[in-house]
């Protein structure tokens, strides 16, 4: 019997969630399944992968083909990464210590990269609350420069425009009774 390694689809629409199973690759989608290894949620960021290592692991060696999105997920998680290695142990390139010494290492390097991933997704997250903060309050001040300016006394704005107008009236007059007189 030909087994798949593949994701069964659950949630709802726009929502999607997936469980990771192996199942006969004749059967459906969401249809009968052998076992589930697992669940991938990517509605998060980054994605939350949830796999029983060992159970899986045993699957792929036993012979089960990943669809290509759980090849992803399973190299990812370091399941097909863990088979290369043993597959280097049993043709005697490298010792099991060396190869479970690499592993670990990949397995540091890797959690590294996802805690920066983690840390510059919350970094930019509080980066832009905060320019978003600040236009707000800028926008909130120029209303309140706006308003002040609109509710100030009448009074006092038109009186020295008028005195303004005054001025320049009389100058214009005194100008043109000049010019007429010569």
């Amino acid at each position: 019997m030909a087994t798949k390694i593949r994701l069964q689809r659950f949630g709802k629409k726009g929502k999607p969630f997936f469980h990771v199973v192996v199942a006969d690759s004749r059967a459906p989608r969401d249809g009968k399944f052998i076992e589930r290894l697992g669940s991938y949620n990517p509605n998060t960021n980054p994605a939350t992968i949830e796999i029983d290592f060992e159970k899986t692991l045993d699957w792929v060696n036993k012979g089960a083909e990943p669809t290509d999105t759980c090849r992803a997920i399973l190299s990812y998680k370091g399941v097909l990464y863990k088979k290369h290695l043993e597959g280097g142990v049993k043709k005697g390139a490298l010792t099991a210590e060396q190869a479970d010494a690499k592993f670990a290492e990949w397995l540091d390097a890797k959690g590294g990269k996802i805690a920066g991933k983690k840390e510059s997704l919350t970094s930019s997250k509080e980066e832009a609350r905060k320019l978003a903060l600040a236009a707000e309050s800028k926008k909130n001040q120029d209303r309140a420069a706006a308003l002040a300016i609109k509710n100030a006394p009448v009074e006092e704005v038109a009186e020295p425009a008028a005195d303004e107008t005054a001025e320049t009236a009389a100058e214009g007059t005194s100008e043109e009774t000049a010019e007429n007189n010569a």
